[in-house]
């Protein structure tokens, strides 16, 4: 027996339910090592304020060359030669002003240094590639040019040591220079940012190159500006700070290209760091070292399409889902419009006393199928025995274990017929009924349901079309007190009831609920009656009839009172077996997309909607919630907010009209907001274990709500039969 099978069966912890926490672990670690390589960089930062002591800097540092070695016991410092200038680059590599700067230093035979930020090589690798290649020398300067002197110690090796990885990766050399954002001459060294080279020399080996020239070509001052600054040397080596990267640097190519031109005439060599002080700053990169740089390089740009793919995917769902409320709103705007002018066309006829539809006079067999259901079934049936509209009770106790028959049996009224039978099954009980019913229009109600006075009269006024085989009515959520209730009140009237109006209109009504539905007999007997192919006989029946050529329409007006689960367990129960069974509907009726007329509606229009808000959507939202997190954390957290905000707008303008087509006081819409952090996600995870409880081809058995005894009949149907 599989691992999902074991876990339907005896309610453990699955295998599904352990991989679906491995796979959204990844993608948290994944959307955190791609938040922090692409939104926390530092490149055009202001410096975090830190300590501006110097007291901790050896004066070796402090008053020595740019180029600083703190290895080993001592401390030691270069400066270029005389006449050499090391040409040096921050900031880069960037698609458009490296390669123009490359250009400019391969027409005039110039090498220079990089000093690449690890992010900007992965995204542009064949730009390290061909510094290599042309010559020039790579240094780095850190991952996401993050100040290293306000960093924690595990991330400055982290910053240090993933760009050295990322450049091994793609050339299979190690850096040995760095260079620490936000820091530029020796005179400026605090003890924080001495601190931070002296650990990146002990522990990655990396000697740290400081400038001796402010180019000053970060604040554009001109073209002119820039290479005067680079000109104005005297006999001392300098090393010169410019930038390939981090905003427009067409005066810097400018700038390079002049003086570049100007070299020889100026006595000025032009070169790089290594060149400039006699030292070969390559080193080869150990198998292991190349071997992660590119493992850390594939992951980072995994990274990246899963990022794209999911914010695409992001997009989609929001424009489908906003779609679906404007057409959800303006399709059950349509519906009640045309019911409005119906029933006025109705009352110009004469029918001034009662505003309802008096075409369907004949009496109506109801049927009650009951397994354990003492709690209610005495409401229940007292409230169908009431009804204005004549009836024939049927209540078929499903071998109960309890006294729901001897209830029903104690009763004494007059039109309540009893039937008592072995167990089998919510189907079999409602086909024990059909058979016993002596009309031609049969309703089926649970046990745990009860009708107003006319419930039954309105429900059933829509038969007068011949065209119709089955009249959904309208649940109504009558333990609504408390949060939970209130939850499930609101998605009753928007989520079930706005699809019905939308369903009707459309002609593709996928369910009449087990709690309010009126059938023909004619209809009934064409489809076989009420299969137990699936756990949701309610939805197979309704698409059966639908594949036969019947209308099924939504009756509003008709309102039947039915007890919600009170405690998430007791609902996890029901929504899973809900779920279940309606994709087992889908699959049972899937041949009904290629088909046409009546069953064709059924499958292109309701299937496709089914598939798409009632199960793709909740499969994707585990990541919606994911992402959100991602958002708050590395996206700007204000503009999340107010999407967020945004989105549950829209839910509850939806809600409000929704809750004014019923007529509905709209107090209970406050915990609106508090739903999308419990309710929401419950449901989703009640897809994904019906889903893969589907895909492992468990079977379950049909089983009683847990029933609290809540139903009240309706004022004024008490006592009467």
């Amino acid at each position: 027996m599989s691992s999902a099978r074991r876990a339907a069966r005896t309610g453990g912890i699955g295998t599904h339910w352990v991989l679906m926490a491995a796979i959204l672990l990844t993608l948290g670690l994944s959307l955190a090592v791609q938040g922090y390589m692409n939104h926390l960089s530092g490149i055009g930062d202001v410096p975090a304020p830190a300590s501006r002591g110097t007291g901790n800097v050896p004066g070796a540092v402090s008053e020595g060359g740019p180029i600083v070695d703190p290895r080993g016991d001592g401390v030691r410092t270069a400066t270029p030669a005389d006449h050499s200038v090391a040409l040096t680059f921050d900031d880069g590599p960037d698609p458009v002003w490296t390669p123009k700067i490359l250009d400019v230093l391969r027409e005039h035979g110039t090498h220079a240094t990089f000093f690449v930020t690890g992010t900007a090589a992965i995204k542009h690798p064949e730009l390290i590639r061909r510094m290599e290649a042309e010559g020039h020398e790579i240094g780095i300067q850190t991952l996401t040019h993050t100040d290293l002197a306000t960093a924690p110690s595990w991330r400055r090796q982290l910053e240090v040591r993933g760009a050295q990885k990322v450049v091994a990766g793609i050339t299979g050399h190690s850096p040995s220079l760095l260079r620490p954002p936000h820091l530029s001459g020796n005179a400026a060294i605090t003890d924080a940012q001495w601190a931070a080279m002296d650990a990146a020399a002990d522990d990655e080996g990396v000697l740290t190159v400081l400038s001796t020239v402010n180019s000053g070509d970060k604040i554009s001052p001109g073209a002119d500006v820039i290479t005067g600054l680079m000109m104005q040397q005297g006999k001392s080596g300098q090393v010169v700070l410019m930038h390939d990267g981090g905003g427009n640097r067409s005066q810097t190519v400018e700038a390079l290209s002049s003086a570049l031109g100007k070299q020889e005439k100026s006595g000025h060599r032009f070169t790089t760091v290594g060149d400039s002080i006699g030292v070969d700053s390559t080193r080869e990169a150990s198998v292991v070292d190349t071997l992660i740089g590119k493992a850390f390089i594939w992951g980072i740009r995994f990274t990246d399409a899963v990022v794209v793919a999911i914010s695409w995917a992001l997009v989609a769902a929001g424009v489908v889902t906003l779609m679906r409320v404007v057409l959800v709103m303006i399709v059950a705007a349509r519906h009640r419009r045309a019911e409005r002018r119906k029933r006025e066309a109705e009352r110009d006829r004469g029918f001034f006393e009662h505003p309802m539809r008096t075409e369907v006079l004949e009496p109506v067999s109801v049927i009650v199928p009951a397994y354990n259901e003492a709690a209610g079934i005495e409401a229940a049936v007292r409230s169908i025995a009431a009804s204005s509209h004549p009836v024939q009770v049927i209540v078929v106790d499903d071998g109960s274990t309890d006294d729901t028959a001897d209830i029903v049996e104690a009763l004494g009224l007059p039109n309540v017929e009893l039937i008592r039978k072995e167990n089998g099954g919510k189907p079999s009980a409602l086909n024990a009924g059909i058979a016993a019913a002596r009309h031609d229009i049969v309703v089926m109600v649970d046990g745990d349901t009860v009708f107003e006075l006319d419930t039954v009269q309105v429900l059933i006024q829509r038969f007068a079309d011949p065209r119709v085989g089955a009249i959904s009515g309208n649940t109504k959520i009558a333990n609504r007190g408390g949060i939970l209730g209130a939850w499930q009140h609101i998605e009753y009237v928007v989520g079930f009831n706005l699809d019905r109006r939308l369903f009707d209109v459309a002609e593709c009504m996928p369910t009449v609920p087990g709690a309010i539905g009126a059938f023909r007999r004619e209809a009934l007997a064409a489809v076989g009656g009420v299969s137990d192919d699936t756990l949701a006989e309610d939805t197979d029946l309704t698409m059966a009839l639908c594949r036969d050529g019947w209308r099924v329409v939504y009756e509003d007006e008709a309102r039947a009172w039915t007890e919600a689960p009170a405690t998430l367990g007791a609902l996890w129960k029901q929504r899973y077996r809900w779920c279940y069974g309606t994709l087992q509907a889908m699959w049972k009726h899937r041949g009904a997309v290629a088909q046409g007329g009546a069953a064709g509606k059924l499958g292109r229009r309701g299937l496709g909607y089914l598939m798409l808000f009632q199960v793709l959507l909740p499969l994707f939202a585990p990541v919606v919630d994911v992402f959100a997190i991602y958002g708050l954390v590395f996206l700007d957290p204000v503009r999340i907010a107010a999407l967020w905000l945004g989105f549950l707008l829209i839910q509850f303008i939806m809600a409000a009209y929704a809750f004014r087509l019923d007529r509905e006081p709209i107090g209970p819409l406050w915990t609106v907001p508090l739903q999308q952090f419990v309710y929401r996600q419950m449901m989703y995870l009640v897809v994904i274990q019906s889903v893969v409880t589907a895909l492992a081809g468990v079977r379950l058995r049909w089983h009683r709500m847990q029933r609290y005894g809540s139903l009240r009949v309706p004022a004024g149907a008490e006592g009467r039969s």
